[in-house]
């Protein structure tokens, strides 16, 4: 045998780099073990629980119905499917050739074309009428005791009520900025993580709640699973769907429909109340209204608009501008921005009321003018934005028009 100079020397480097590889392979272990033992995360009641495997449990009747089928179909389709490859593999099995079996010669049947006709023609029938019945019930949205309108933005919830106790309430719902912050600092913490926002959807219990669902920007959808409700939200259009919840707590839902790169930003957080409770929350909430309720035509100074300003942009834009106003990847800084230094207000105005073509900036005309030209006035002068300029709400109001 000849010797071959090199040979035990790539040898031993090719298990060298094995062992390396190796040894990789452990510590990404060790941490990813390390990473699950910080975060050790538990159930969400009315939300998504570890190691989910099944439906969420049911809250309403119609996701109890839902849940039914769901079994009602697994089991049949389990029987069918035990029955057809069972007797396909006894019968492989006991007429097999290496046992001397010999194939039966025989044409048509009568008698087995209509029962593999009839059989399978009963079993879709029986699926059929109990699904159809789950169907026409859940869309039916008649004699509702609230109707509320739920209405996607990129990336946030609107909802506005419009009929029963609670009409006139309006709001945004955002993920809440300590979630956001957590997601960008790549530590997710608590059983909630990314499914907590500032302004939930509050509803009385054993009320029938009629949701209309629409969008401003791009197709969303609003789903509750524990409710069994999921309704598109398509701009330019309106559809509705219909809960009644039985047990009062918290419950959790997403946009699940792929809607931007902010997806997985919209949650959606509905607390089911008492009828006594909810009555408060209507009250307080029209209080609050009442507070808040601006003259467009009020002159004001430029510091309490800064001030009203910040608390506006601390709760809608900061989550995609960032607190410092330097934005991130594809959303625009506005600390030094054009249109923010433009001595020309109208164009921040436009933009605020219309949003940009783009759909990474929508339009946020569900502001109000004091709102609107608080905002701008504080992004003018914040940060090194020194403009000295000031936008009155009268001018959003005119520009609104």
């Amino acid at each position: 045998m000849s010797y071959v100079p090199g040979f035990a020397v790539r040898t031993f480097g090719s298990w060298a780099q094995r062992l390396s590889s190796l040894r990789r392979q452990l510590a990404g272990w060790v941490l990813f073990s390390i990473a699950q033992a910080s975060w050790a995360v538990g159930d969400l009641p009315g939300g998504p629980a570890v190691r989910q495997l099944d439906l969420h449990p049911p809250v309403t009747r119609i996701a109890a119905e839902q849940q039914w089928l769901h079994y009602m179909m697994l089991y049949i389709c389990g029987a069918i499917f035990l029955g057809v490859f069972g007797v396909m593999f006894y019968a492989i099995f006991k007429h097999r050739k290496s046992k001397g079996a010999k194939p039966a010669d025989f044409h048509e049947s009568t008698t087995v074309e209509i029962i593999w006709t009839v059989i399978p023609f009963i079993i879709v029938i029986g699926m059929a009428l109990p699904a159809t019945k789950v169907v026409v019930a859940q869309k039916d949205t008649t004699n509702a005791d609230l109707t509320i309108k739920a209405t996607g933005y990129q990336w946030k919830w609107g909802y506005d009520y419009l009929k029963g106790e609670g009409e006139g309430i309006s709001m945004l719902s955002t993920l809440d900025a300590s979630h956001r912050a957590l997601s960008d600092a790549g530590t997710p913490q608590g059983d909630n993580y990314l499914l907590k926002v500032d302004n939930p959807l509050v509803v009385p219990v054993d009320r029938k709640i009629r949701i209309i669902t629409t969008a401003n920007d791009v197709i969303h959808s609003f789903m509750v699973p524990a409710f069994g409700i999921k309704q598109d939200a398509i701009p330019g259009f309106v559809r509705d769907t219909w809960f009644r919840a039985e047990k009062v707590g918290d419950y959790y839902g997403q946009c699940a429909e792929l809607c931007g790169k902010e997806h997985a930003y919209m949650p959606i957080h509905v607390k089911v109340v008492t009828a006594e409770d909810y009555a408060a929350w209507v009250a307080e909430q029209h209080k609050a209204m009442q507070a808040k309720a601006d003259d467009p035509n009020k002159v004001w100074t430029q510091e309490d608009l800064m001030a009203r300003g910040e608390k506006v942009y601390a709760a809608n834009c900061a989550a995609c501008h960032q607190a410092s106003g330097k934005g991130a990847g594809a959303i625009k800084a506005l600390d030094g921005s054009p249109v923010v230094l433009d001595a020309d207000q109208g164009k921040q105005i436009n933009v605020l009321l219309n949003g940009q073509n783009n759909n990474m900036m929508p339009a946020w005309r569900q502001l109000s003018d004091t709102e609107i030209a608080a905002v701008i006035t504080y992004t003018k002068n914040h940060w090194s934005n020194k403009t000295g300029q000031t936008v009155q709400p009268a001018e959003v109001m005119a520009a609104r028009k």
